[in-house]
């Protein structure tokens, strides 16, 4: 029995006939690359062409999960994540950015560039702040966020996957604490010089050193006027 293949491309196919970041289409090319030895290569180089893309991704947790539904319960808590829905969506959409997903108290998104996705975080940051100044200390929102930049598989609306994504989420879900922000090396490197502030933070994922920066403050509140 011979097994169909799509087609594949020997050369980049244009934009509009890719059928970019859609994941049924990224399942055909994984189980056509599990059947075929020989196609390896030419099948990776298709789904590296349909789905990664260079991007920066902020990862954001809410703090105090365990500690606010033992006490007021999950629905509380759930009110609390929709709350913080609101004040985190117009941040990323308002500096460019994309919401791929969002699960329990965890939200991701996609920017084109560092410096957008940190102007989201900020915005968030603020936006929180407004938030908890008229609401009892109980309901207060807190949220840590981690920032990555770099190639990454982007299924569009579904997940993301890659090295700089990895990074990102253990800042923002394991090293960053409630209101800090973390970049990446990769992320930091890129941002434009004189306006952010950073600490070194380095910290260790299965025995390797791997940079990461703690955002310490800002010199002015925005991109300055060219």
């Amino acid at each position: 029995m011979f097994t169909k293949f799509l087609p594949m491309p020997t050369a980049p196919l244009p934009p509009d006939a890719v059928p970019a970041h859609d994941r049924a289409y990224l399942r055909q090319l994984l189980s056509q690359r599990n059947q075929s030895e020989g196609r390896v290569a030419e099948i990776d180089a298709a789904i590296e062409h349909a789905f990664v893309r260079t991007v920066a991704m902020l990862v954001l947790d809410m703090c105090g999960f365990s500690r606010i539904t033992a006490r007021h319960g999950i629905i509380h808590f759930l009110a609390m994540v929709h709350q913080m829905e609101q004040a985190a969506r117009p941040a990323i959409a308002g500096n460019g950015g994309e919401v791929v997903k969002q699960e329990a108290d965890n939200l991701f998104a996609v920017f084109s560039h560092p410096e957008q996705a940190l102007e989201a975080a900020l915005d968030i940051g603020r936006a929180l702040d407004a938030m908890n100044a008229v609401q009892p200390p109980e309901a207060a929102l807190q949220a840590s966020i981690g920032i990555g930049y770099g190639p990454t598989l982007v299924i569009a609306e579904k997940d993301l996957f890659g090295h700089e994504m990895n990074h990102a989420c253990k800042l923002g879900e394991d090293i960053a604490g409630p209101g800090e922000i973390y970049l990446t090396g990769n992320a930091c490197q890129a941002l434009p010089q004189g306006r952010y502030v950073f600490s070194e933070a380095p910290h260790t994922i299965g025995g390797a050193v791997l940079p990461s920066f703690r955002l310490e403050g800002c010199l002015y509140e925005g991109p300055l006027a060219p």
